[in-house]
């Protein structure tokens, strides 16, 4: 009796191991081991995001190493034109990465509008000023910019051409900037008295400087969208073109999205996404209390 006791339990003891062993063999299938190199072009506006996002994928998968390019998107679109090795271009404007796809180096159906920014208006922390919004930017003595090749350079134009503010802001005392960073950077030191940034860039030196305004609306017709997507680079190993996609599967995934959204950022949805909500409500049944409404 004895051992046949000893049996059963041996019987339901083994079972358990192999179960177990095929839970993990499960978990080992849904999570591949990758390794390899990734460069991800990014705009300065995503950096601090985008390290912590590195950090927590990094868990997952500690044998892939990612390389960070943070700067303008026009430069990272340029150096890119120029033979750079890149991965992954996450731009912080559209035109920048439809280039790339009409000059067949970024993968067009890898392309997706991810996230989505504010333009807004700051001054130092604490710092006085007659400013009150864009409508009289040229109240200040001075002004910290981002160049024309520069997303949110070419944002803040579009903003003063709708405002008809143009020829105005042009006599101002302007300072430059190379990205968005080096404009943060003038106002939050308090060399400018005030600058344009993304309201994300803000956030990020909250301690630093104020939001005087965000951009009026209807002063931009072109949303501030961010499309991630594909690079074509020739020297990268079949481990290394696995790992890219991976990166960049897990950038829009909804544990990633939390994180952008703490800095700042907004998931994008888009218009063809809002229809279709729209129209399964439409098409919904109607609750009971309703059809009573319909039948009244």
């Amino acid at each position: 009796m004895k051992k046949r006791v000893f049996a059963v339990l041996m019987a339901g003891i083994m079972g358990t191991m192999m179960f177990g062993t095929t839970l993990v063999s499960a978990e080992t299938e849904e999570k591949p081991e990758l390794k390899g190199e990734v460069y991800a072009f990014i705009a300065a506006s995503l950096n601090n995001a985008m390290e912590e996002l590195q950090k927590d994928f990094n868990e997952t998968y500690p044998d892939v190493e990612i390389f960070y390019n943070a700067d303008s998107s026009g430069t990272l679109q340029t150096q890119i034109e120029e033979g750079a090795r890149c991965d992954i271009f996450f731009s912080a404007a559209t035109k920048q990465m439809d280039a790339l796809v009409d000059e067949g180096l970024a993968d067009k159906d890898s392309v997706v509008n991810l996230l989505e920014n504010k333009v807004v208006l700051i001054k130092p922390k604490d710092g006085e000023t007659k400013v009150t919004g864009f409508e009289n930017i040229t109240d200040a003595a001075n002004l910290a910019l981002a160049g024309e090749d520069v997303p949110v350079g070419q944002y803040s134009r579009e903003i003063f051409e709708n405002l008809g503010s143009t020829d105005e802001v042009n006599k101002m005392e302007i300072n430059e900037g190379k990205n968005v960073t080096e404009v943060l950077a003038s106002v939050s030191e308090g060399s400018n008295e005030v600058g344009i940034v993304y309201a994300t860039d803000a956030a990020s030196v909250a301690d630093s400087v104020d939001i005087i305004a965000e951009a009026p609306a209807g002063s931009l017709q072109t949303p501030v969208l961010y499309p991630v997507g594909m690079v074509e680079d020739k020297e990268a190993s079949e481990e290394d073109k696995a790992a890219a996609a991976a990166f960049l599967e897990y950038l829009q995934s909804d544990e990633a999205l939390e994180v952008f959204e703490k800095y700042g950022f907004a998931a994008y949805v888009t218009d063809e996404k809002s229809d279709d909500t729209q129209a399964g409500e439409e098409n919904a049944e109607p609750t009971e209390e309703a059809a009573e409404d319909t039948a009244e």
